[in-house]
């Protein structure tokens, strides 16, 4: 079975993704800035990239790692842009220099759609600079054979440092706390156990190119709340509707329409993706379960 190097492994998505690569008889090598992680590295510095690669020489690289706090990307676009996209550059670098057939697979994101749904991998709209600089890591990702993953995913977090979107909603309903939550942005995000599944199969098939990696009916976030409180057959009662324009809490413009049409990855790998509801319905039942 092939090497597997994931970098960021230690966050939110590589927390569900590292343990389901084991069970499938990967060898898995992880990397984090910090932390537990077999190796670590800044993969920002090209020196400390090509020693991680030299010594671990993987026949796949699942990028995990970047800057996801969009109001600092925003605020400070050379962290942004050393964390989202020199990263990239220099992982390309070192497989383009050292001749491997390793396969790079980059976890990108669905910020970088706006306007008119469902978004095709062809109709980008950079809204804020942390859509720019995964963008700008995508070009660079693109650049050596590659796998560009644009997605979004919630669902209980197995990482002790990170709350997914779902976990802050089921403290909030169970605790009785009032919350906002916003009708004016739509998405169509995935479980993370079915990312993980979605991103295994691709280390498998190895496909070049872009690719939306989402559910079929996607939502806005307010809509995913109420339908996900539904299923715990907890009250909706605490939550009020309101739009990402009434709050002062967000420094940073956010897309408002992200949802993707994700026929090119169903078409290329021959599979068939869930729809939205029907992932609001399994992850609540691992809430319910588990609580």
């Amino acid at each position: 079975m092939e090497t597997v190097l994931v970098t960021g492994a230690t966050g939110l998505l590589g927390s569900s993704l590292v343990p389901l690569l084991k069970v499938r008889g990967y060898e898995v090598i992880t990397h984090a800035r910090s932390g537990d992680a077999d190796f670590l590295a800044d993969l920002s510095v090209t020196d400390e990239v090509f020693k991680l690669l030299d010594k671990t020489r993987p026949d796949i690289i699942i990028n995990l790692a970047g800057l996801t706090d969009v109001d600092r990307c925003e605020a400070l676009p050379s962290q942004a842009y050393s964390a989202n996209v020199h990263t990239l550059e220099n992982i390309v670098n070192w497989i383009r220099q050292k001749n491997t057939h390793c396969h790079l697979v980059h976890i990108s994101t669905d910020m970088v759609y706006d306007g008119v749904s469902p978004h095709t991998e062809d109709t980008v709209s950079l809204t804020n600079y942390y859509a720019f600089s995964k963008y700008a890591g995508e070009l660079a990702a693109a650049s050596a054979p590659s796998t560009i993953l644009r997605t979004n995913f919630f669902g209980r977090s197995h990482c002790a440092e990170r709350t997914s979107l779902t976990d802050w909603l089921f403290r909030s309903l169970s605790n009785s706390d009032t919350i906002q939550v916003f009708d004016d942005v739509l998405f169509s995000p995935l479980a993370m156990d079915t990312l993980s599944n979605m991103i295994e199969l691709t280390i498998r098939k190895k496909p070049v190119g872009v690719f939306n990696l989402g559910t079929h009916g996607g939502m806005s976030k307010a809509d995913f709340a109420f339908a996900f409180a539904e299923e715990l057959n907890l009250s909706a009662g605490v939550m009020t509707r309101t739009s990402t324009d009434q709050v002062t809490f967000l420094k940073t413009y956010r897309p408002k329409d992200m949802r993707m049409e994700c026929s090119k990855f169903e078409n290329t790998l021959t599979i068939k993706l869930p729809s939205l509801r029907n992932e609001i319905k399994r992850v609540a039942k691992e809430y319910y379960e588990e609580a």
